[in-house]
Formats: structure tokens, sequence, C-alpha cells
């Protein structure tokens, strides 16, 4: 065989190889299904000419490049799942008619997002930061987000100042920036941030593993039986691995290594068949013991003192998604997503979430979001909701209304109802009765270790040493010397702040 023969043998093999002649692989579509005869090289007017507009493919797969981005969460975007399954304990149906409590040992499936709050997608896991744990659980009377944090307790109580809260903590909309000197004038309106700040401040603004991090509901929940009857709880997750926070300077080397540090743990345990667990809690409160503690039990920024902890279940992460984009950041969690037996408080900054978290989810990935793979409930969906950007139910019938005469409509379930509650009083707009900004931040101050205290110290003067406005700084420091005279003392002594100008200080309302 001559060698030219041989040379034009091996371009069409080669020719071959780069069309994906070899029979293994599967057959290249575009988005219809449509089979691709030619992904290499686009259509032109002659060799040399230019690229003509019926060029389909071309146009799809450039379209649809240029829109695989959806806008990026406003808080919580870099996030790591998990899929995984929760098992109750026993039957809680005297405090509870949802069903996944209905008995011991009932299995419910659940998808969890472990997340940062202010950073952006792609930013360093070990910065910080509180971190979002967020699960869903897909029962059988339809889908329940309970939305949480690693923290018991959130930075402000009235959802009005949420928005100024994230302004303040993200970038400098000039500098684009992160700045203590924003983010510290803000909270020195804001008195009630001192218990979260002292829990940020603290190594548990650095988790040192997911899988060894608690999480918390934040704020209280009603819990109501077949008969009407509401409890109060507060949910919480206990890692069955032990709790493990870093230091600021642990947090930093594990950067250097790898910034995704804490899903490759995450990951590598699952993937290994080491699958991490955490036991479900609650606390409960009756309605007529609301207004018998010094604080305001329904304060976000408040845990329960004293209210012991009840354990109803255990969830296990089982399973890592197949694909981190259809998964992780397409799933959609709101607190208001609730099911039969569980409902929102009076809670002002969760009242606020329960519109907000929804909407955001409606903006970033179109109305049918719940459509969604990751998002559908397991249970049938059956509602009269029409058409919209990304509508894939299968709507059948004429009547898309309700009440109508026809037989087979949809009719309302009277056993849902939410639970009923009195309201008496004048509509106003004021702050909350029962304040006590500062006490529990003393007693969390008081219950950490002397190294922890001196971490502490070290990573809220690191930040605040950096603020220019020296009232701004004297302020900030007399919440946490009201907190505790020690605390206090500390940081200005870290500071460099005269003491006599911290206790002049005006005190915070």
């Amino acid at each position: 065989m001559s060698r030219t023969v041989l040379l034009l043998l091996a371009l069409v093999a080669s020719a071959d190889l780069a069309r994906g002649d070899d029979k293994s692989r599967r057959p290249l579509t575009e988005d219809g299904g449509q089979p691709v005869g030619n992904n290499q090289d686009s259509r032109t007017a002659g060799p040399g000419g230019p690229v003509l507009l019926d060029n389909f493919q071309l146009i799809q797969k450039l379209a649809r490049f240029d829109r695989e981005r959806t806008p990026e969460r406003v808080v919580h975007a870099r996030g790591v799942g998990a899929h995984g399954e929760f098992v109750s304990y026993g039957d809680l149906s005297k405090t509870t008619k949802a069903s996944l409590f209905s008995t011991a040992d009932k299995k419910t499936p659940v998808f969890v997002r472990f997340s940062t709050v202010i950073h952006p997608g792609g930013s360093p896991e070990s910065l910080r930061d509180p971190r979002g744990f967020a699960v869903k659980f897909f029962t059988d009377q339809g889908n329940w987000d309970l939305v949480g944090n690693n923290m018991p307790v959130f930075f402000i109580r009235d959802a009005m100042k949420f928005p100024d809260m994230v302004h303040s903590l993200k970038p400098s909309p000039v500098t684009n920036q992160q700045d203590p000197n924003r983010f510290f004038d803000f909270f020195s309106h804001v008195p009630e941030s001192t218990h979260m700040l002292t829990f940020l401040y603290s190594d548990q603004g650095t988790p040192a593993s997911l899988r060894k991090m608690d999480g918390f509901g934040v704020h209280a929940f009603k819990m109501v039986n077949a008969a009407g009857e509401v409890t109060y709880v507060k949910f919480q997750w206990r890692s069955l691995q032990g709790h493990a926070t870093a230091t600021a300077d642990e947090a930093a080397a594990a950067t250097a290594k790898n910034h995704s540090n804490l899903t490759q743990d995450l990951y590598e345990h699952i993937t290994a068949g080491k699958f991490p667990s955490w036991e479900l809690t609650i606390q409960m409160m009756k309605p007529t013991d609301l207004d018998k503690f010094a604080f305001n039990p329904l304060d976000a920024t408040k845990v329960w003192t004293g209210v012991p902890e009840t354990k109803i279940g255990r969830m296990t992460l089982n399973r890592v998604p197949d694909n981190f984009f259809e998964a992780t950041e397409q799933v959609a969690f709101s607190p208001g997503m609730v099911v039969p037996g569980i409902e929102a408080s009076e809670d002002r900054l969760l009242q606020g979430r329960l519109f907000s978290y929804a909407d955001t989810q409606r903006y970033r990935l179109g109305t049918n979001y719940l459509m969604l793979p990751i998002n559908r409930s397991l249970t049938e969906v059956s509602n009269n909701n029409q058409a919209g950007q990304g509508h894939v139910g299968a709507t059948q019938g004429d009547v898309n209304y309700e009440p109508s005469v026809t037989s087979g409509g949809r009719r309302d379930n009277s056993t849902a109802e939410y639970s009923k509650a009195e309201i008496a009083g004048t509509i106003v707009q004021q702050p909350i009765a029962k304040t006590l900004n500062f006490q529990q931040a003393g007693e969390l101050y008081r219950s950490f270790t002397e190294p922890q205290k001196v971490n502490l110290i070290k990573n809220i003067a690191g930040d605040l040493g950096k603020v220019k406005n020296p009232s701004v700084k004297r302020t900030i420091v007399s919440f946490f010397y009201q907190a505790d005279p020690d605390y206090g003392t500390r940081v200005a002594k870290a500071l460099g702040i005269n003491l006599s100008e911290v206790t002049a200080a005006q005190p915070a309302r």
C-alpha cells in the first residue's frame, strides 16, 4: 500500500474520531433531540465566506451557552448539597398532625444544602460567615422546608432591616470590597446584633467540617395537632459526628490547600459510605408560657434558655447529587413551605422571610420553579395555576378555577386549615417590648473556654480595628461591655480604646 494511501486512511480515521464515529459514544443531539451532523464547523458561504444565519445548531448552541448561568442567590450563593433520609423516632400526633412524625421509623427522603450566607459563589468555603443549613423534606403531605443556620440566633429581629443588613455586609457599591466600616456602622445602630456577632466572631464562624456542624431553625414555629391545639417549637440539628470548629489560622490554612475543602470533606465521606447523621430535636413551649420569660421567645436574636430538647428523629446523608447545578443550584427553599401540623409563628423576621424567600426563587428560577425535579413534591400536585415560564405540568381539563359545579374539580380540605388565634390591639409600627439585647450575648461569652475567648477577641479586633469612625468603634465595644464587662474590656484593650470612653457611651435602647 502506497504511502499516499496510508496517509489518506489516517486522515479519514482522524476525521471519524473527531466526528465521534466511535460506536461506543452516544449520538450528539440538539436541545430538541435532533441528531447533530457536524459539531465542528459552522456553515459558511463558501470556504472563505461569512457564517450563515440558517446554521440553527450554531445559533442554538451559542444562545444556550449565553444563558447557562441563572442569577446568583443574593444570599447563600456558595453552597453544597446532598441527598438523604429522615427517620422519625416516635408518634408525635399529640403535638402535631404532620404525618412524617406520626409513627416510629417512618422514612422521609430529604435534600440538604449547606451554604455560606454573605460570600459569593466560588468564594473560599472557610471564610468567616454564618452557614446555611436548609433541609427539604419530601413528605407524603407535600414538601416541608426547614431553612436554618449553624447558629441558633440572627443579627436582627425584624425583616424590615433585612435588605439593609445584607447591603452593609456585601461589598461596597463603590469599591466592590467588603468593608468593616460599613457593616459595623450598621450594627452600631442594631444592639440586638451583639448575640449573633459573638457567635460569628467565635470559632463557630469557621466550621472545621460540615459533617461536624449543628443546625438550627433559628425561629420559633408552631406545631398543631388534629384538635387545633398549638405548641410553639424550636428545631435543632445535633451532629452525631461531634461538633468541630476551626481557628482563624486553621481556616486560612485549609483555604490555602483547597478553597472547596468543606465540600471535599463532605463528598469524600459520603462516597466512601461514611454517611453523616444528625438528630432532630425540638424545644416546646405552650402559648400560655410565652410571656413568662424576661425576653420575647419569638425574637430571632434569642435562644430558649432552660427549655429542654426532645429528640424526634434522625437524618442521614447518603448520596451525592448526580449533577451539581440541577440539584444544589436549582434547589429552592422557603420557610413558608410547610405541611399540615407545622406553621410559622408570629416572629417578625420569619414573617418577612415567608414572602422574601419564595419570591427570590420566582425571580431566580422562574414562576414554575417548584416543577423542577429537585423541588418537585413526591405527592400529586393539583391546583389551578396556569402556564407561565417553564410550565411542564400535566394540566388537564377545562376547569382551572374553583369553586365549580363540574364534577371531578379540585376542592380544598378543611383538615389542612391553619390554626386559629385571637388578635387584639391597635395596628402599630414599634419595637417589641422585651428587647434584652445583651444578656444572652454575655451568657454565651461566659460559656467559652479561655482559648475560645482569646480567639473571639482576636477575631473581632481584626475587623473592628479597620473601622475609621471612633464613635462606631466605641458604640460596638459598649455593646460587648454591656454583655459582659470582661468581654468589653478585652476588646477595648485590643483596639487601644480608653475604657472610660466605652462606659461613658450612651446606653443602647
